[in-house]
């Protein structure tokens, strides 16, 4: 299953302004490999970043949120941002059900 996690953090703690923050980022990536095989987590699919509006957006294919939340926690992004996982479909996958639904 995809879920989306969309983490938001303050301009005191992003990165660019914040050395603590900046080490966790550096690392992140690295981490996020690193510490995903511990649960149910089949992969990253995409990270993305907005800079501007202070958010991490990353694709993750995994079977349960309780592992992702885990996994945020590990890597310490929920140390610096507030988190929201958020279950992902596929549009043609939701557009097949409505489909299947009017016969």
């Amino acid at each position: 299953m995809l879920f989306g996690v969309f983490a938001t953090h303050s301009p005191e703690s992003c990165p660019i302004n914040n050395e603590t923050s900046k080490e966790t980022f550096l690392k992140l990536k690295e981490q996020l490999d690193t510490e995903m095989k511990k649960y149910n987590i089949n992969k990253i699919v995409e990270f993305y970043m907005s800079v501007l509006e202070h958010q991490w957006i990353i694709i993750i294919d995994a079977i349960h949120a309780h592992d992702i939340e885990k996994l945020c926690i590990d890597t310490g992004i929920a140390s610096t941002s507030i988190v929201k996982i958020v279950p992902l479909n596929k549009y043609d996958d939701i557009k097949q059900k409505f489909q299947l639904k009017k016969r």
